[in-house]
């Protein structure tokens, strides 16, 4: 999912700590919080953000693992969990019970939302990013994370290249019998885990060289804490203060067994849905607005360059609408030799 417009996410150029605090609270809040509000909130932020950075890719996980996980996960407690007060009907002489219906509904939202948010964080979040966070900090166990969570990508690209290898000269592991597969596939798990080992050895001799570890080795990094960080920050940081107040103080009360009883009609309660919404909306959020400015410069541009149809002038690439673009940077003030660059500094989507 580092491809398409996860690749240029506006979110993803902002400070690594930024990033890292709303994920943080993404993730963890439906996990300690089952509130149902929350939780149908925190699914529907993170399912809109998924798809909005994977595309394709990322409707073709939700719907091919994602959704099965969650009915499997709302089925699993309803059968074999039979507390509550509510029966519905009787199974094979087992009581299904509303407050066991409604309490897997909740987990299943709880599982897929942080699933979700987890392919965000492996979009938004680099190896880099945490490094930097927590390098000094825990130098070892801050290389072993970050190396942990790029490897499974890095191992899965791996196998599919060595497949595609294997299948141009006749070794297909889609074909022949049952035995034939089950040996090329052994065969694939073999290189792999022989590539695997190589690696973490380059990898290991690449820092002991570098010198990793040592006391008093600095590092380089070119992320910087400007103005707009801290304003992201104390708008976050006020809306998670909103929302966290309201469940700790116990405005969000839910209660699943032997009863279902939720508390959503105190006036807190609609001040922290609020909050809760705002917050874990607020990546998509910064993303469309960058899109609609991207969207006003091409009109601009269009304009610039007397060329019609702007929406698909970042696919053309005749001559006219690249000295549009030049000529409208410049009369906007910033312009650069590989494009066109908005005027807080950060290059524009597309930029021919």
């Amino acid at each position: 999912m580092k491809d398409g417009r996860a690749a240029r996410s506006i979110f993803a150029g902002y400070h690594p700590l930024v990033n890292y605090l709303w994920f943080a609270y993404a993730i963890l809040v439906p996990i300690f919080f089952m509130q149902p509000v929350y939780l149908a909130v925190s699914f529907a932020s993170a399912l809109a953000y998924s798809l909005y950075l994977g595309g394709r890719k990322a409707l073709k996980f939700d719907l091919g693992f994602v959704l099965p996980l969650m009915v499997v996960a709302a089925l699993f407690n309803p059968a074999f969990n039979h507390k509550g007060v509510t029966t519905l009907f009787y199974f094979h002489y087992n009581p299904i019970t509303l407050e066991a219906v409604i309490y897997g509904i909740a987990t299943a939202a709880m599982i897929g939302g942080v699933i979700l948010f987890f392919t965000c964080y492996n979009a938004i979040m680099t190896s880099d990013k945490f490094i930097y966070l927590f390098g000094r900090l825990v130098p070892a166990m801050s290389l072993v994370i970050s190396m942990a969570l790029r490897f499974i990508p890095r191992y899965t690209a791996q196998a599919k290249r060595i497949a595609t290898a294997r299948r141009g000269i006749g070794f297909d592991v889609g074909s022949g019998g049952f035995f034939a597969r089950l040996k090329s596939g052994g065969e694939i798990l073999s290189v792999m885990v022989t590539w695997a080992l190589e690696n973490g050895i380059e990898t290991g001799d690449s820092m002991l060289s570098r010198g990793y570890g040592l006391p008093g080795r600095t590092a380089y990094s070119n992320y910087r804490f400007d103005v707009r960080d801290r304003v992201l920050i104390i708008v976050f940081a006020a809306l998670m203060a909103g929302s966290l107040a309201c469940c700790i103080s116990g405005a969000l009360a839910v209660m699943y067994y032997p009863m279902f009883v939720m508390e959503s009609v105190r006036p807190f309660a609609r001040v922290a849905y609020a909050c809760h919404g705002a917050a874990c909306l607020l990546p998509l959020a910064l993303e469309l607005r960058e899109d609609a400015i991207w969207q006003r410069r091409l009109a601009g541009v269009a304009d610039a360059a007397n060329v019609p149809d702007a929406c698909h002038c970042e696919e053309r690439s005749d001559a006219a609408i690249y000295v549009g673009l030049l000529r409208y940077a410049r009369n906007d003030g910033i312009v650069r030799n590989d494009g066109i660059v908005c005027n807080d500094g950060r290059k524009a989507h597309g930029a021919i």
